[in-house]
């Protein structure tokens, strides 16, 4: 059976094992610098599984050598946001946590695909791309799905609909510099800039941009995981079944949108190796400027990290 490895198991890298796992297309390790945390939970997922068709197996522990022989390994290892910090707080203390399990994962399952979900995350993933040196199309992080499902959530509700009848679309980077698209989120197939007011509109769009900083307001302590585990978990099987799924995620960018050299939300085919190829979305200009606007800010942010691995390149 084929295998995924989750590094971090707080609450968005244990409920992703869980999902993962009860779904039966792979089997599970679940890997954190505290391993009878890891483990146990681990054995906690495993005792539920009786109660489902999943055949899968769920082992963890602190020990890389469980990642061995993964075919996609997500990192969710980290420090997690606090209220009142941005994401970009967050760039120093998580550097440090995503080089050491990078550098693991690279001796242990170096074949397979990668998925960042540590925040700041477009910066992470970078990193993670940086110190692996490996084909682009094999490194991504996990953040327009998210949005765009926040986005899909906030829609629903004003219109009063199912959610699963919108299809969302948000580029850019995941924190304030992201581009929800209301000519391209669309409701029953109508675009949703046709079916509320632009003033409605920018409400929902701010919205999504503090998604996560609104829950993490409300639980006083930790982050959101619910939604960001059930969209890694997408992904996740989205590569293994080689379903060529569009979905938006953190990639690195070499011309596509004019944009070179940064990781940046767009939209991509994923399958299995990866992703395939990046979805052009026919911009106008205002779109163009703010999405450029978004990988400018990554890029300051992602040449600071550059310095900071020089610096700690031992």
């Amino acid at each position: 059976m084929r295998k995924v490895t989750v590094v971090g198991a707080g609450q968005v890298g244990s409920t992703t094992a869980m999902r993962l796992a009860e779904r039966g297309m792979a089997n599970v390790a679940l890997i954190d610098t505290c391993g009878d945390l890891a483990q146990g939970k681990a054995l906690d997922i495993a005792q539920s599984l009786p109660l489902t068709d999943s055949t899968s197996t769920v082992t963890g522990g602190g020990d890389y050598g469980l990642a061995a022989g993964s075919d996609v390994v997500v990192i969710t290892a980290g420090f997690p946001r606090e209220p009142g910090m941005s994401r970009s707080d967050l760039l120093g203390r998580n550097a440090a946590v995503v080089r050491e399990v990078v550098r693991a994962i690279e001796v242990e399952a170096p074949g397979c695909v990668l998925i960042v979900v540590t925040n700041p995350l477009d910066e992470m993933t970078h990193l993670a791309w940086r110190i692996t040196g490996w084909d682009r199309h094999r490194v991504m992080g996990m953040a327009g799905l998210l949005d765009g499902s926040r986005l899909a959530h906030f829609a629903a509700g004003e219109l009063r609909v199912p959610p699963g009848r919108v299809k969302p679309m948000v580029l850019g980077g995941h924190g304030d510099a992201m581009l929800p698209l209301a000519r391209f989120t669309t409701v029953d197939g109508a675009p949703l800039s046709e079916r509320l007011p632009a003033v409605k509109l920018r409400e929902l769009e701010d919205r999504t941009r503090e998604g996560g900083a609104e829950v993490v307001s409300l639980l006083k302590k930790g982050s959101a995981y619910y939604a960001p585990s059930a969209c890694v978990a997408r992904m996740v099987t989205a590569i293994l079944e080689d379903e060529d799924y569009e979905v938006a995620a953190s990639v690195r960018l070499q011309g596509e949108y004019g944009i070179d050299g940064v990781f940046l939300g767009v939209p991509v085919i994923l399958g299995r190796g990866g992703w395939s190829k990046v979805v052009e979305l026919p911009l106008i200009p205002p779109e163009i400027e703010c999405l450029r606007e978004s990988s400018r800010l990554i890029k300051e942010r992602t040449d600071e990290l550059d310095r900071w691995l020089e610096d700690h390149s031992s």
